[in-house]
C-alpha cells in the first residue's frame, strides 16, 4: 500500500477572475474536463479528488499569471486562500498555503510575503519563473531576496506565460497552436525555469543569500538531465563563486515530480539528486490526482527505492522543508 502523499504544486483560481487570465487558459479549459469549476473550489470538491489519489495534505497556490495584476490582486487572492486553509483546519486540517506575489513590484512582494507568512500562517510562496519577461536576478530584487531568507521559507519557482517577444523563438511553419504548447507545457515553461536558476546562480546571488530554498517542478525543469554539463561549464567563464553549482544544487534546491509521470526521469533524478531534496507533487487540476496515484504505485512496486525512500518522497522530505505534519488521522491510502 503506498503512504500518504503531501503535494505542493496545486493551484486554485481566485475570484472574480481577471478576463484576461481566464483567456490565457484557454487551451487548457478546452481539453481538461471541469478545468475551471476545479480551479475554483477550496472545499468539497477538491478534498473528494484529493482522497481520489490519496493525497493527505495540499499545498495550495494561486495559478501562474496572477501576478502581473498587481499587489492588490494578489493581497486579495491570498485572502481568500487564508480563510479556506482555516476553514479546513477546522474540519481536518489537510490544506496549507503558499503566497501569490506582485512580482513586478519587488519592495511590494517582499511585504505581502511577510504578511502571508507572519499573519496569514502560509509555508513559503509559489512565484511566477519571470514578470513581463524580466527574471530576478537584477538589484532591484535584492530586497524581495533579503525577506524569502530572512522569513527561511521555501520558494517556489513555477513557470508561466511567455510574453509576445519570448514567443519569437517558438513560432515557425506549423500552426499558433503548436507554437503556444511549445512556448508553454510542451517545453518551453520547463526549460525558461530552468535557465533562471542558472541565472540566479550566476548573478552570486546564492552567496549573498545561502539560506535561500529553491523548489522547482515537473522533475527538476530539466536540471538534473544537464547537472554534469552544468556543473562543469559554469566553472569556466560564470564568475567566481564560494560554492560551485553541484553545491549549490544539493543545498539550495529541492525538486518535485509535479505533472511528470514516467519513472524514466526519476531514474536519473535518484542518481544525481540527494533524495532528501525530492518532493512529491501532482499540478492538480491540470493533472488529476489518481494520475500521480498509479505513478506512486508503479514507483513503489518497481524496486527503485526502498520504503523509506519513498515515504520520503511522498510527505517526509516535504514535512521537514515546510515545517508541517500530515493530518493524524492519515496513515496511509485506501485504495
Amino acid at each position: 500500500m503506498p503512504p500518504p502523499l503531501l503535494t505542493l504544486e496545486e493551484h486554485f483560481f481566485a475570484t472574480p477572475i481577471p478576463p484576461g487570465l481566464e483567456a490565457q487558459y484557454s487551451e487548457q479549459l478546452q481539453h481538461i474536463p471541469d478545468l475551471l469549476a476545479k480551479l475554483t473550489d477550496l472545499g468539497a470538491r477538491r478534498l473528494r479528488d484529493m482522497d481520489a489519489g490519496g493525497i493527505a495534505l495540499q499545498v495550495v497556490s494561486h495559478a501562474p499569471g496572477l501576478a502581473e495584476y498587481g499587489a492588490a490582486v494578489c493581497r486579495d487572492a491570498n485572502d481568500q486562500l487564508a480563510e479556506a486553509v482555516a476553514a479546513e483546519r477546522g474540519r481536518g486540517g489537510r490544506f496549507a498555503g503558499f503566497a501569490v506575489l506582485p512580482m513586478g513590484e519587488p519592495a511590494e512582494a517582499a511585504a505581502e510575503l511577510r504578511r502571508a507568512v507572519k499573519e496569514l500562517g502560509f509555508v513559503g510562496a509559489l512565484v511566477d519563473n519571470h514578470c513581463r519577461g524580466r527574471f530576478y536576478d537584477g538589484e532591484e530584487y535584492d530586497v524581495w531576496w533579503e525577506a524569502v531568507e530572512e522569513l527561511d521559507v521555501p520558494l517556489y519557482l513555477h513557470p508561466t506565460w511567455a510574453t509576445e517577444e519570448m514567443m519569437g523563438r517558438y513560432r515557425g511553419n506549423f500552426s499558433e497552436a503548436a507554437a503556444v504548447s511549445m512556448a508553454s507545457s510542451g517545453f518551453g515553461w520547463h526549460s525558461d525555469t530552468g535557465l533562471h536558476v542558472l541565472r540566479l546562480f550566476a548573478s552570486g546571488l546564492f552567496d549573498r543569500r545561502p539560506g535561500l530554498k529553491i523548489i522547482i517542478g515537473h522533475m527538476g525543469e530539466m536540471i538534473p538531465f544537464m547537472l554534469q554539463r552544468i556543473e562543469r561549464l559554469s566553472q569556466r567563464s560564470w564568475g567566481t563563486f564560494q560554492r560551485d553549482f553541484r553545491t549549490v544544487y544539493e543545498e539550495n534546491v529541492w525538486i518535485t515530480t509535479s505533472g511528470n509521470w514516467s519513472l524514466d526521469p526519476l531514474r536519473c533524478i535518484l542518481a544525481n539528486t540527494r533524495l532528501d531534496h525530492i518532493l512529491y507533487s501532482v499540478d492538480y487540476p491540470f493533472w488529476s490526482n489518481e494520475s500521480g496515484l498509479e505513478w506512486v504505485q508503479e514507483l513503489e512496486k518497481s524496486g527503485l527505492v526502498d520504503e523509506e525512500q519513498l515515504k520520503a518522497i511522498a510527505y517526509g522530505n516535504a514535512e521537514k522543508l515546510l515545517g508541517v505534519k500530515l493530518p493524524g488521522n492519515c496513515s496511509g491510502l485506501s485504495g
